[in-house]
């Protein structure tokens, strides 16, 4: 009897054993993927959605946007919970005039998103809503003016005049130049007239820093702007970029319903997925 109970004990723990290994298994496996998300995200790409209209016309509210985290370099900013495991600054390099850059706000510290116009040793000024870099304005022409529908997300900013359609629906179209930066780098900017930052400076851009606008000119809290939080930015610490915005990923005009799955696409922007910034 004595023999027969031992014999089954051992039997038991030998099928207890295949259950221990799995679980094991399968918990490495997750810890593993979790590691690599991280260090994915850390190193590689991170998502980020846009929630105001100081970029317009190139992000939309309702935009989700891929960022790249190696061009400037890393940072503990570049970590999730800006965890602070990278002591100063990794590979450190210096954006390119026209960047559109993520960086951390020198105050509160949220996620911002501007344009960088000018970078360290830079003379900048704003005359009459027009940018003068190094003494030289920078080139401005009027193009067609930009149209945009209304929708749960999306309402007309300062400057927009609204639309009514045919069918009842709203849009809202904005005055519209393309400017171009030394070097030939080119883009859409908004701009409805004299504001009270349309002039500024001069001031020459200190080392180590940025000087980025919106491009929503009229209604972007940039650098024109003493730091505040949720405000200005000031002259922004090179050392706080967290990565440069690369592509929109998915844009939603803000309809969709959890609970209605046929809205997640009714709601999508398809014609600005996988746009280049």
């Amino acid at each position: 009897m004595n023999e027969k109970t031992e014999t089954l004990a051992n039997t038991d723990a030998q099928e207890d054993a295949p259950a221990k290994d799995s679980w094991g298994g399968f918990l490495t496996l997750i810890l593993c993927v979790v590691l690599l998300s991280l260090a994915f995200r850390s190193f590689a790409f991170s998502m980020f959605n846009i929630p105001s209209e100081s970029m317009l016309p190139r992000l939309m509210n309702g935009d989700y946007l891929v960022a790249s985290k190696w061009n400037y370099g890393y940072t503990s900013k570049s970590l999730p919970f800006d965890l602070p495991l990278i002591p100063g600054r990794w590979f450190a390099a210096e954006p390119e005039r026209g960047d559109v850059v993520i960086f951390k706000h020198p105050v509160d510290g949220t996620d911002y998103v501007k344009r960088v116009i000018g970078l360290p040793g830079d003379l900048v000024e704003m005359q009459g809503g027009q940018v003068v870099l190094n003494g030289n304005p920078v080139p401005k022409a009027a193009i067609d003016d930009i149209v945009i529908p209304v929708s749960a997300n999306t309402r007309c900013a300062w400057g927009a005049q609204q639309e009514a359609l045919s069918d009842g629906r709203l849009q809202c179209r904005y005055s519209a130049f393309r400017e171009t930066l030394p070097g030939g780098k080119s883009y859409r900017v908004l701009d409805f007239g004299l504001s009270p930052k349309d002039n500024w400076g001069p001031a020459i851009v200190p080392d180590g820093t940025m000087f980025l606008l919106g491009d929503n000119r009229d209604n972007s809290q940039d650098s024109r702007f003493t730091p505040e939080p949720a405000g200005g930015v000031g002259f922004v610490p090179q050392s706080l970029l967290v990565g440069k915005a690369q592509r929109i990923v998915w844009s939603t005009d803000g309809g969709a319903e959890w609970l209605k799955p046929w809205t997640w696409f009714s709601a999508a922007r398809s014609e600005r997925m996988w746009d280049a910034i």
